[in-house]
């Protein structure tokens, strides 16, 4: 992969791909979580599309979507001018973002960006997408978005011996994570030849020996996976 140079990286295009395929077991719901409602009346994907589609810089999205999807096609955003295409849904998360990304090649050059972001996380705000555009947009690589932890964290060894880790050095991963297109294609593609199990993009960048950047965002970015979840993102949302 060439890199050209800093000073011409005003030229990139920001693409979203969004990852939809879940059928969310954990939430008891015949209804996949992505397409429940909040108070406001979106629905939870709508939700994460509206505010992402107030973000000037994305230049189009790519929706990955279950084979037996029928609900996609309700969306507000179903026939937006920015939607470029749907993927095809993968058994695990990274194929179905490998797939969008396919679906981008015949658009994305291997040096404009790519944002993936789960499609239940409703919550994230326009200004942290705008900071983590800002702050890795001169990044050779990429970057994620990260909260720190608060909690005391205990890890418990095999023999059952207890010990406390610093969490000054622990963050957690949100979303979007935000690449080169270029360079995440290569590690998806590198994680599906050796049949890694990746549960996030930054993973499958980081086996590939690269570095990437962290930029803390709002704890307010949840991601819905039980019932509980969809109060307080009702909560964060009001």
């Amino acid at each position: 992969l060439i890199m050209k140079p800093f000073a011409d990286m005003n030229n990139d295009n920001y693409y979203l791909v969004m990852p939809a395929s879940g059928i969310g077991k954990r939430m008891k719901s015949e209804t996949p979580k992505q397409y429940l409602k909040l108070s406001n009346g979106l629905t939870i994907i709508d939700q994460c599309l509206k505010t992402f589609l107030k973000v000037d810089a994305i230049s189009g999205f790519v929706i990955a979507l279950s084979e037996k999807d029928t609900l996609f096609k309700s969306s507000i955003y179903f026939k937006h001018s920015k939607m470029l295409a749907t993927a095809k849904g993968g058994k695990e998360r990274f194929h179905s973002v490998l797939n969008a990304l396919n679906s981008l090649s015949s658009v994305a050059k291997p040096n404009d960006w790519v944002l993936v972001h789960d499609s239940v996380r409703p919550c994230v705000k326009k200004t942290d997408i705008e900071v983590l555009i800002n702050e890795v947009s001169n990044h050779q690589t990429g970057g994620i978005l990260v909260t720190s932890v608060v909690d005391t964290i205990k890890q418990v060894s095999n023999d059952g011996e207890v010990s406390t880790i610093d969490r000054k050095k622990l963050y957690k991963a949100q979303t979007p994570q935000m690449f080169r297109f270029g360079i995440l294609k290569d590690a998806l593609d590198n994680a599906l030849k050796l049949g890694n199990h990746i549960t996030d993009e930054s993973e499958a960048i980081e086996n590939l020996g690269y570095s990437i950047k962290i930029v803390v965002g709002s704890s307010s970015n949840i991601k819905i996976t039980q019932i509980d979840d969809l109060e307080q993102a009702n909560h964060y949302l009001q």
